[in-house]
This record gives C-alpha cells, sequence and structure tokens, in this order.
C-alpha cells in the first residue's frame, strides 16, 4: 500500500451532554459527523470517556452509580460501533469513536476506543496505562497496542494518559505509524496541559503528527465526566516550511467545535532525514533508549 502524502483530519471538541434517549444520542452523533466530514475530514476523531454520554439516557439509577455506568455503557459497545460504521460507510470517512467500557471475557472492564472505516472494518485500542481515577473505578489495563494500517496511513491510537509515556508512541512509530491519535478526557485545565504537551513532545521526538481530541462542557449527572476541560489540537514538529510552533490547527479552550487540517506526511517523513534537526533517527543515541520492550501489533483496515 503506497503511504498517503497528506491526512486530512478533523477532531472534536466534544460537548459531553445529557440526552434523554438513546435516539437522541444518536441524532447527536450523526449531526457532529455530517458536520466533521462536511469539513473536508477523511478522518474524525472522538474523545476518551465520549461513549459515557450514553448512560444519561439510561436513568438515574444508571448514571448516578460508576459500577452501573460501566456495566450497561459497556453493554451497548457492539450496538454503538455498528452505528458509527454505518455513519461511516455514509458519509465516507474513518472514525475513532469515543472511547468507553468495554467488558472482557474474565469480567474486567477497559477503556477501548474502536476505529471504523468506510468499508465497515473495526479496530480496537484498548489504553493501556491507567490513571488513579481508573484505578478506584475498576477500569484496568488492556492490550496491545496496535498500528493500525488504513487507506489514510499507519494510525495508532494512545488514550490520554498512555500519550504521556514516551516508549509507547516510538515503539507505534517504530512499527510505522504516521499519526497517533490522542482522545483525551481532562476535569482540569492542568490536566488538559499535561495531555497536550504529551501529544507535542511525542510529535516532536517521532517526527509524525499526533491529534488530540477532548471532551468538554460540565455534566454534573454524572460522577465519572462530571467537568471536562481542554481543546482539541493537531501538532507536528516545530520545524521551518512545516509549522514554526508544532501546532498546525487548535480550538478555542472549552468551546464546542470542530478542529481541521491537512497535515502533510510526505513532509514529515522527509524531515526525519533532512529536517533542521534529526529527533526520529537520532533517538537510540539516548542511553537506554534500545531495545524497546513494547510488542505492537498491526492490524489491517481494508
Amino acid at each position: 500500500m503506497t503511504a498517503p502524502a497528506h491526512l486530512n483530519v478533523a477532531a472534536a471538541q466534544y460537548p459531553i451532554g445529557q440526552p434523554e434517549t438513546l435516539a437522541a444520542w444518536e441524532a447527536k452523533i450523526a449531526s457532529w459527523v455530517e458536520e466533521g466530514a462536511a469539513t473536508g475530514a477523511e478522518l474524525l476523531v472522538f474523545p476518551e470517556y465520549g461513549a459515557i454520554e450514553q448512560a444519561a439516557a439510561l436513568g438515574p439509577k444508571v448514571y448516578g452509580d460508576l459500577t452501573t455506568t460501566l456495566e450497561r455503557v459497556a453493554a451497548l459497545t457492539d450496538e454503538r460501533v455498528a452505528f458509527h460504521a454505518a455513519l461511516a460507510r455514509k458519509h465516507g470517512v474513518h472514525i475513532l469513536v469515543g472511547s468507553g467500557p468495554a467488558e472482557m471475557a474474565d469480567g474486567r472492564f477497559v477503556n477501548a476506543a474502536q476505529l471504523v472505516t468506510p468499508d465497515g472494518a473495526v479496530g480496537v485500542q484498548e489504553k493501556l496505562i491507567m490513571t488513579p481515577f481508573e484505578h478506584s473505578w475498576g477500569v484496568t489495563a488492556g492490550s496491545p497496542l496496535n498500528v493500525f494500517e488504513t487507506a489514510l496511513g499507519k494510525l495508532a491510537v494512545l488514550i490520554c494518559y498512555d500519550s504521556e509515556f514516551p516508549l509507547l508512541a516510538r515503539a507505534a512509530v517504530e512499527a510505522g505509524a504516521d499519526a497517533i491519535l490522542v482522545p483525551s478526557c481532562t476535569e482540569r485545565v492542568s490536566g488538559y496541559h499535561r495531555v497536550r504537551t504529551g501529544a507535542k513532545a511525542r510529535a516532536l521526538e517521532n517526527t509524525i503528527a499526533t491529534v488530540q481530541s477532548p471532551t468538554v462542557g460540565d455534566a454534573p449527572w454524572s460522577p465519572a465526566v462530571d467537568f471536562n476541560v481542554g481543546a482539541a489540537g493537531i501538532y507536528v514538529p516545530p520545524e521551518h516550511g512545516v509549522s514554526d510552533t508544532g501546532v498546525v490547527a487548535e480550538g478555542t479552550l472549552n468551546a464546542a467545535q470542530w478542529v481541521y487540517a491537512r497535515v502533510d506526511l510526505a513532509a514529515l517523513r522527509r524531515l526525519r532525514t533532512s529536517g533542521e534537526m534529526r529527533n526520529f533517527g537520532d533517538w537510540p543515541a539516548q542511553p537506554g533508549a534500545e531495545p524497546l520492550k513494547h510488542t505492537v501489533a498491526t492490524v489491517k483496515l481494508g
């Protein structure tokens, strides 16, 4: 498969609301996908724990209890992914579905995001490193780290906190990832900036693009996603002729909006051997940088 020269991508600053029914939630998602596709994007990225919004439609006995929220939202996973797959097919786009709890065969819950393609293929990335809240909630670490081969290029997904760990991104890039998608959910400005800093650093270290999509807005009905702060961003290494700041596009803090950019993947590949700095190639010069211990699975989608 020929490596694409560009990636047209839109990242959602997605507002967590309180839909009264699942049909109302579906209507909201359908509207967002339509608006995202209208930007010209071929890839739409939704945030971490966007799926928790479905709990609102299931009533206070569900959304008011963390354990019940896990169980009931996880039970909707197949239906939720199928709905996004139908929208992907309708609009001819790839969609990273807002992540949510998924129940494993052994009864554990993981935080999983699904990448769906216009032809119906589905790839799953589970969050690898848990936050203190997730530990207390009973959400456990998943596996493996995947690189998805798609018509848009090779994509990896590092869910929120995962983006703050350099070796995860490096393993994905050494497995061929052109871009890393970073769905996030943070309740404070400090948390948003941690993930933003991680996304920008991973772009710099690896000479790739990173795409952050956050939840925004307050949802006091939910003990899981009650406060949400962030801005979407599309990042590359700061390099003359590509981006002086490393910011290709960035939204307004806490606004509900899509953030779109056309990323020159071919230029990023050239920078690895001809840029002002050669971070990608010089990575092995760090003491202890090799060998990487994280196993990466390659998943073909389409």
